[in-house]
């Protein structure tokens, strides 16, 4: 809930330029399909509907498209509407950039292994073959306060922290880092993550240091 509504409050501070809808539209749809979520599970997620999943994918998605379309208009304006505002350009570029690490963290927490729901209430061999291959993974014949805290011995599951920094890491290095993915669609999104942090960082902010200076 508080990721998405970061996610929700950094799109709301984006320049009316950058949105394809009215400013309120996109973030009311995303509410309005959080509610009934957070209903669902009101502390913990315990409980998992085919309504439930539906709605935590498209709440994703939603978010993820308004994203990348901001992105997206955000490059056509430096290169054909000839942006001459560096401060702004800077602050809406970052906006973007802190939505793509929320929103693609989410998303690798959605879709592994089942979602966030399968993976602590339902046992390991009745899960889905895993998206994603964290250090946790490959720990149990290390030294032993390291085995310890490894997935084959203490049962570790990866909780969203995890998710966001792989996230995270993915944005910053343009890579994975210490966990790799394994499906094609986790390839998939971490190909595409990449590569609008790297037109973000690349492109949008260089230009925008440019205009300052």
């Amino acid at each position: 809930m508080i990721a998405t509504l970061a996610a929700i409050t950094l799109y709301l501070g984006l320049p009316q330029r950058l949105l394809i809808a009215p400013r309120y539209v996109l973030p009311a749809l995303e509410l309005i399909l959080l509610v009934p979520l957070i209903a669902i599970n009101p502390r913990r997620l315990t409980r998992q509907t085919r309504a439930f999943r539906v709605l935590s994918l498209l709440l994703v998605a939603i978010i993820a498209t308004g994203n990348l379309v901001a992105l997206g208009i955000l490059i056509h304006e430096l290169v054909y509407a000839g942006v001459n505002d560096g401060r702004s350009l800077l602050l809406a570029a970052l906006q973007v950039w802190l939505t793509n690490v929320i929103v693609f963290g989410l998303a690798y927490w959605e879709l592994d292994r089942g979602g966030p729901v399968s993976r602590t209430q339902e046992s390991r061999g009745a899960l889905p073959l895993a998206d994603f291959r964290f250090p946790q993974d490959e720990n149990d014949d290390a030294v032993e306060e390291v085995a310890d805290g490894a997935s084959g011995t203490s049962d570790w599951v990866p909780t969203l922290v995890d998710y966001l920094y792989v996230s995270l890491t993915n944005s910053t290095a343009f890579s994975p880092t210490d966990t790799m993915p394994l499906s094609t669609r986790a390839k998939i999104m971490m190909s595409i993550q990449s590569v609008s942090a790297l037109l973000t960082s690349l492109l949008v902010i260089a230009r925008a240091v440019s205009v300052l200076h």
